[in-house]
């Protein structure tokens, strides 16, 4: 009986021991990076007639994005995400602006949402514009589409991290109409180049 105690005793501190370990020596592809000012998103269109550029600039909320990479998956689980206002869009024309909220249904989804899910590897920022892929889930008018990005991965002198992500959607993934102007003489394309730039820091 006095040997069963001891037993127990040992598994329990050996439990303790390890989870002590894991806090005070956390894996090495884990990181912790918060957005610092600087941010921004932009969407770029076009016409039958021009081209358009709408964005977001200087996104600054002190979002959190986590990366953990558990040894027995082959991609880098990711926690976080952007809450974008949909109302600081500015497409640097008023009427443009205007109708860009319209078509987004700004006033019943005032937010763009944009979730962090997975990187394929973890970057290298030894290596000059580390490039990888991850998977984001946008949510859009009511709407979430999940879609694979392209990153670009750097880090400036005064270690702040950039993360470049770049894709192409359309306004019918998230059932939108195109605006349309003067009787549909004017019609947007459906396609949309979406790019954001986070700046960062690392907090481990």
């Amino acid at each position: 009986m006095e040997a069963k105690k001891i037993y127990i005793l040992f598994i329990c501190f050996f439990i303790s021991v390890t989870v002590f370990s894991q806090k005070i020596l956390p894996s090495p592809y884990y990181a912790k990076w918060v957005l610092v000012k600087g941010s921004f998103l932009k969407v770029a269109g076009s016409t039958n007639v021009n081209k358009f550029t709408c964005e977001i600039v200087d996104y600054s909320n002190p979002d959190t994005i986590y990366v953990l990479n558990p040894s027995t998956q082959q991609y880098l689980p990711v926690k976080g995400a952007l809450k974008l206002d949909i109302s600081k869009f500015d497409c640097h024309l008023a009427v443009m602006t205007n109708d860009l909220f319209k078509t987004l249904k700004g006033k019943q989804y005032p937010t763009m949402l944009v979730q962090f899910v997975s990187l394929s590897k973890f970057p290298d920022f030894n290596a000059p514009n580390s490039v990888i892929t991850g998977v984001v889930i946008i949510e859009l008018a009511g709407v979430l589409k999940s879609y694979i990005v392209n990153y670009t991965f750097s880090r400036d002198a005064l270690k702040n991290i950039h993360l470049v992500g770049k894709r192409q959607v359309n306004f019918s993934d998230f059932n939108l109409t195109p605006p349309r102007k003067l009787g549909g003489l004017i019609k947007t394309k459906q396609e949309l180049d979406v790019e954001f730039h986070l700046m960062m820091r690392n907090t481990n």
